[in-house]
């Protein structure tokens, strides 16, 4: 894993002067990752925890000059390229992790929202990820400056991906037909969500919708029916995935369109009056079973509930208080490293949180996160 990590990152420029440093640029980018991985939070941090760690880093760094100091950390990765960076770090994901047969890659934006500059009337940055929701592993990011580029951020981000024979699915920023014609050329399938944003699609396959789903609902049974009772709420869910009607020949054009999926959910909240129900629609060019496709779209949310929400609380991402642009979008890419050793191979029972702060106790288990292979567990896995 590590050699794979320093094979990735190898080509990556270093924009300081040849024959003025002191700290070779693949030992920081180790120590800073490591440091992440045990719970760094700030350059500080990463610059105190290579201090206190420095006999057992040089167990298999150079370090030809000691350990860097945190302004140095910060001016360096306040240099290095960040569009560089986020390649290479997707160039390691697909060496290490690529996304499985079938597998539901999500797509999604987060706002780091303490990124913010109000003396340079700069706003928070904008980071577009995609994640691998089986295996719990981010792909990649594009980071741009404010959520309104988010979809200029996506055919970026989708280009750089390996994603033959996956499942892709975005939100309804995402479903453009320019998108949905990329991910077919890269020998994927799409889920989009369709909403108001697509004005006449939308209007047209909604009345096709309550066309099929109520009014014929004898002749269009729902492909999917289940309840749902937890934390004082009672959801049913109810799905269809419906094939092109005549109804919609406005949508014959659109690229490789196969079904579309709607979902309804009827929830009732505890000691709250009344229910309410919500129509969800999608495009799919997926020729997988309906059973497939529902669960394509629960998993979507992974990104939210299992990186997202990872990177703000374990990892007090939107806590982080840097204005440099650079060094902020270089340390989003610090903590992804280290989210994804953290998610790699099997670990012993414990939360992410405690997987952190073990790794910051114990050499031994951060040498083991460093070595492990994914390919390895794949291999012995019965």
């Amino acid at each position: 894993m590590l050699n794979q990590l320093l094979a990735s990152f190898a080509t990556l420029p270093d924009p300081r002067c040849a024959g003025r440093t002191r700290h070779r640029l693949l030992d920081m980018l180790v120590i800073a990752v490591c440091a992440v991985v045990a719970g760094a939070e700030t350059w500080v941090d990463i610059a105190y925890y290579g201090q206190l760690k420095q006999s057992w880093l040089a167990t298999f760094l150079d370090l030809p000059g000691g350990i860097p100091s945190h302004d140095t950390f910060r001016r360096v990765f306040s240099l290095l390229d960040p569009q560089q960076v986020e390649q290479c770090f997707r160039q390691w994901m697909a060496t290490v992790a690529p996304p499985l047969p079938r597998e539901v890659v999500a797509v999604d934006g987060k706002t780091l929202r303490r990124s913010f500059d109000r003396g340079r009337a700069q706003g928070p940055l904008h980071v577009v990820s995609a994640f691998a929701t089986e295996q719990g592993l981010s792909l990649g990011q594009v980071a741009v400056t404010g959520k309104g580029q988010e979809l200029t951020a996506i055919p970026v981000l989708l280009r750089t991906l390996h994603l033959t024979n996956t499942i892709v699915t975005l939100d309804a920023l995402g479903c453009q037909q320019a998108i949905a014609r990329q991910l077919l050329a890269q020998q994927a399938d799409y889920i989009l969500a369709l909403k108001g944003n697509q004005g006449r699609y939308h209007r047209a396959v909604k009345a096709y919708c309550h066309a099929c789903c109520v009014e014929s609902w004898a002749a269009y049974p729902a492909d999917y029916d289940a309840f749902d009772r937890r934390h004082g709420r009672w959801v049913r869910r109810r799905a269809w995935v419906l094939p092109l009607g005549k109804e919609l020949a406005g949508l014959h054009a659109w690229p490789g369109l196969r079904a579309i999926i709607v979902v309804e959910t009827i929830r009732s909240v505890q000691h709250q009056p009344g229910t309410r129900a919500e129509w969800r629609y999608y495009l799919t060019s997926c020729a997988d079973a309906p059973a497939v496709l529902i669960q394509a779209i629960r998993r979507h949310w992974a990104i939210e509930n299992s990186l997202h929400w990872v990177l703000d609380v374990v990892f007090r991402e939107d806590e982080a208080r840097s204005r440099d642009r650079v060094a902020t979008r270089n340390f989003a890419v610090l903590r992804k490293l280290a989210f994804n050793l953290l998610q790699q191979g099997k670990h012993p029972p414990g939360s992410l949180r405690t997987r952190r702060r073990n790794a910051g106790w114990s050499d031994n288990y951060l040498t083991q996160l460093l070595t492990r292979a994914r390919q390895n567990d794949r291999a012995t896995a019965p």
